[in-house]
């Protein structure tokens, strides 16, 4: 079949349903299911194969594509990346993989930082969180690392809460209501606020991450540093973001 246009193909297969077109359509989104699988990958470390987050995300990508409404305006990629999503955190929940001593041990991160944090009056260095909990530096990060795979809750709630109630119209107005500016005024400053808690490096790697889109492995070259020290440092920063967001953690997904 001759190559068409993404908005020709989106056409005939809203009015037809054609499997060949959707065929086309699913080739033609691929790169949306990678960019979403690399995203979450990083919290997963080795737990779990790229190729298998990939291979979820494309149930989740046939989802998107079946219930798409193009007449609707909205855009796709923003639709189908919520959907794919959704459908890899959804596989990931159901492995149940993420044994109860990683459990433990980020219950155990959480409370120690808690406590450190209401006892000094400076950011808590790794140096502390490894002797408040009598072990090495070299093991507290071991650990942080084990447990990144649990940050995933708080793009779970992204998924859950937002849905596609979060997609708006390409052609929705613009204009806000005063209390709606007021309210986005205020998350923004919590986010400015959480930014400005972390290290240099921690907020370079937020930065370069989230703003600029970069990959761990893009950000490790620039910063002269392994991959998985970046992994470190991204994790670091998520959790004392958390304790500051708490339920407004989902505001960097939407950056």
């Amino acid at each position: 079949m001759e190559k068409q246009s993404t908005d020709k193909l989106w056409e005939i297969y809203s009015q037809t349903k054609d499997k060949k077109i959707k065929e086309q359509l699913i080739i033609e989104y691929a790169q949306v299911v990678k960019y979403v699988a690399g995203r979450l990958s990083m919290y997963l470390g080795n737990n779990v194969e790229f190729d298998d987050l990939v291979g979820y995300g494309v149930f989740g990508l046939i989802d998107a594509i079946d219930k798409f409404d193009y007449d609707k305006g909205i855009k796709f990629e923003t639709y189908a990346s919520l959907r794919i999503r959704g459908a890899i955190l959804d596989n990931i929940r159901k492995m149940d993989w993420i044994p109860r001593s990683v459990r433990k041990k980020q219950k155990d991160i959480e409370r120690t930082y808690q406590k450190l944090e209401s006892e000094l009056n400076r950011p808590v260095t790794d140096m502390d969180m490894a002797e408040e909990m009598n072990i090495s530096v070299d093991e507290y990060l071991k650990w942080q690392d084990q447990t990144k795979a649990l940050k995933l809750t708080s793009l779970e709630d992204y998924v859950e809460k937002g849905g596609e109630n979060n997609v708006e119209p390409l052609n929705k107005s613009r204009f806000m209501l005063p209390e709606a500016n007021l309210e986005k005024k205020e998350l923004k400053k919590m986010l400015v606020d959480a930014i400005s808690s972390l290290s240099e490096k921690e907020c370079k790697v937020i930065t370069l991450y989230y703003y600029e889109e970069l990959t761990l492995k893009e950000i490790s070259h620039i910063m002269e540093v392994s991959e998985s020290r970046i992994s470190q440092l991204h994790t670091k920063a998520l959790g004392k973001m958390k304790q500051l967001l708490g339920n407004n953690i989902e505001l960097l997904s939407s950056l």
